[in-house]
């Protein structure tokens, strides 16, 4: 019976060699080292696009964040097809998933402020309101607009 490598009509994966009672033995990467090793790959890609955004963001006098220069930088490489959706799909979804997490520092930061904030309660409770209604907003705009675009009616 032909192995992955025979049906596929090319090798998936190499043989490693490892040393077993001083005899020089080939073995086929586990599974979850060929799984670890694509997430660590894909997680790469991803970083390497943040980078990026990085060097932009030093070069380019403008103030955007570096991290949304990194993530058009990004968007534009997969609609290009220089990065296929499948070369970092895992490790985004993965981010994606902690994404609530990445806020408790911020939060609890901003518990430290309660004083300040006391203080200036009216504009901030104005500026979150009028930023809650922006959002709100643009998000039903974007939202009819993609179901125009798909020639579905939203009602």
């Amino acid at each position: 019976m032909a192995g992955p490598e025979e049906r596929a009509g090319k090798a998936l994966y190499k043989r490693q060699p490892i040393l077993y009672n001083n005899k020089t033995i080939l073995r086929r990467p586990r599974r979850n080292e060929v799984t670890a090793m694509k997430y660590v790959f894909q997680f790469l890609r991803i970083l390497a696009f943040c980078f990026l955004g990085e060097v932009l963001h030093s070069l380019l006098p403008l103030p955007i964040p570096a991290s949304i220069y990194g993530l058009a930088l990004l968007l534009a490489a997969l609609r290009a097809g220089l990065v296929k959706l499948e070369q970092v799909r895992e490790a985004a979804g993965f981010l994606i998933a902690i994404f609530p997490l990445l806020f408790v520092p911020g939060a609890a930061g901003i518990m430290e402020l309660g004083p300040v904030l006391a203080r200036n309660a009216l504009p901030v409770l104005l500026a979150v309101a009028l930023v809650t209604v922006l959002v709100m907003a643009a998000a039903g705009r974007t939202v009819q607009a993609v179901s125009r675009r798909k020639g579905g009616r939203h009602e």
